[in-house]
């Protein structure tokens, strides 16, 4: 049997999984990230070297654990978290913290306030850098603020786009396709992450989009469900998306020459999950120590005692605002004296499948099509209750995969595809990813669920001209 290494590095941890080349999960190691620097007016940004450090770390984890030949590993698939800015200096190391998806720069043109910064790229152009000591990048992990040309899937060669973008063709490392080789480990690569030296190290895409391959996402009347620190939901695409598409957008595919078309999501998604039970605090811990299971599993243990819409709580879910709409604010909405932990910890999941629910209509009308099923990936699904509310809310089956971090085995799939292990797309899909459950919709809470979206659907607005005064008055000496 031969093995891959699926990197899957995330905004708040690293993961490494080690599959054979059926997709069976042989072992993993996970380390978290430090907290990000918070700055003033929405500057996010990884302390030190923090990214690279905890795949070194969660790297080791995963090599310690395994128990069978380092030469049967064949090759690592290399997926991390899009739309960051690293810069690099001339030597390939940092010329400042890498900036976070969710800092309001990675939504501007490159501003060139670093002296030091030769080349302008994305996470996975740094860690290749660090794993191979090669100056490439994955072209499908930079789209955005970023000169893409999206029929060649290069950098684009037009003056004017460069431009606009500010980012000269000199500053950004070489674009390598899903399924090529980035380059492979280096003797120095090894001794930090215990890696085997001299195997290739594979390009995917973007985070997202290696999910969605990780999930089995091929075909038309399928959505994938991502529940990470930004929720979305992909659907698989032939053409990319139309540059006057309103309520979804396009993003390379880890299937070459592939889209996925994507809706609008919820930024701090199942953060807020995390700042909730926080804020919990030690009750939380005692309670869930008493049981011996995790805090996540005690609070669906107890969410389960709620009824279908949470008696009227409801939970938008604007922990952090885009930044076109700065005034957005998260509120939950509708309490009464006897809604307690329980209540909310319910709403906020309710409120993260109204959500999607929505921006997934909005996506599947303008396209014409509709769903037949939605897969559901990320810790989140752990949770039964998480995936029937989802079922119920969406009015399909919900299903749940034996790997519901798919990223990683995405990773592992580009990887055994473009080693040969597989001859297409299709059939490492077959054989690597396996359905472990699915979710059928109960119809007593399809009803209630069908009613209270609706009122979900109008609450901003009334609540954005209030949230609107509230920060003219906040910022009115800005």
């Amino acid at each position: 049997m031969k093995y891959i290494i699926g990197i899957d590095s995330g905004s708040q941890s690293s993961k490494i999984a080690i599959f054979d080349i059926e997709g069976n999960l042989i072992v993993e190691g996970k380390e978290e990230l430090r907290p990000m620097k918070l700055g003033e007016n929405t500057l996010v940004e990884h302390p030190g070297d923090d990214i690279w450090e905890s795949i070194c770390a969660a790297s080791k984890k995963a090599m310690e654990k395994f128990q069978y030949d380092p030469k049967d590993i064949i090759g690592v698939g290399l997926g991390s978290i899009r739309c960051c800015r690293v810069l690099m200096k001339k030597d390939g190391s940092l010329a400042a913290n890498v900036i976070s998806w969710m800092d309001k720069r990675t939504s501007t043109p490159y501003q060139h306030d670093v002296p030091e910064t030769a080349y302008v790229t994305s996470t996975d152009g740094y860690l290749t850098h660090r794993l191979t000591g090669e100056f490439k990048d994955n072209i499908g992990n930079n789209f955005g603020q970023w000169p893409v040309d999206y029929e060649t899937w290069d950098w684009s060669t037009d003056p004017e786009v460069l431009k606009t973008f500010n980012i000269p063709r000199e500053m950004l490392l070489e674009a390598v396709r899903p399924g090529d080789i980035l380059g492979n480990i280096t003797a120095e690569a090894n001794k930090l992450t215990g890696i085997p030296a001299g195997i290739p190290v594979v390009a995917t895409t973007s985070d997202k989009a290696v999910e969605g391959l990780g999930a089995g996402l091929l075909r038309e009347g399928t959505a994938v469900i991502s529940l990470g620190t930004y929720i979305t939901a992909m659907v698989a695409s032939d053409e990319m998306a139309p540059v006057d598409a309103s309520a979804y957008w396009g993003i390379m595919s880890s299937v070459p020459k592939k889209y996925i078309l994507e809706s609008y999501g919820i930024r701090r998604g199942m953060w807020t999950v995390s700042w909730f039970k926080n804020l919990l605090g030690q009750e939380l811990s005692l309670r869930s120590n008493y049981m011996d299971i995790s805090e996540e599993e005690y609070l669906n243990i107890k969410a389960e005692e709620v009824p279908a819409g949470s008696e009227g709580l409801m939970t938008i879910l604007d922990w952090l605002a885009n930044p076109w709409e700065p005034f957005k604010r998260g509120i939950m909405l509708g309490f009464n004296a006897h809604h307690d932990y329980r209540y909310m910890y319910r709403s906020i999941l309710e409120g993260i499948a109204y959500t999607m629910k929505n921006n997934c209509e909005g996506m599947t009308a303008e396209l014409g099509k509709d769903l037949n099923e939605i897969v559901i990936v990320g810790g989140g699904s752990n949770s039964d209750l998480f995936m029937q509310i989802f079922a119920d809310v969406f009015n399909v089956p919900a299903k749940r995969n034996v790997i519901n971090g798919s990223a990683g085995l995405g990773a592992a799939i580009n990887t055994a595809v473009g080693l040969g292990v597989y001859p297409d797309y299709d059939q490492a899909v077959e054989k690597m990813v396996k359905v472990k459950n699915v979710f059928a919709p109960k119809a007593e809470n399809v009803e209630i669920y069908e009613k209270l979206i609706k009122v979900y659907k109008e609450l901003p607005k009334y609540t954005d001209e209030v949230l609107q005064m509230t920060y003219e008055i906040l910022h009115s000496e800005e």
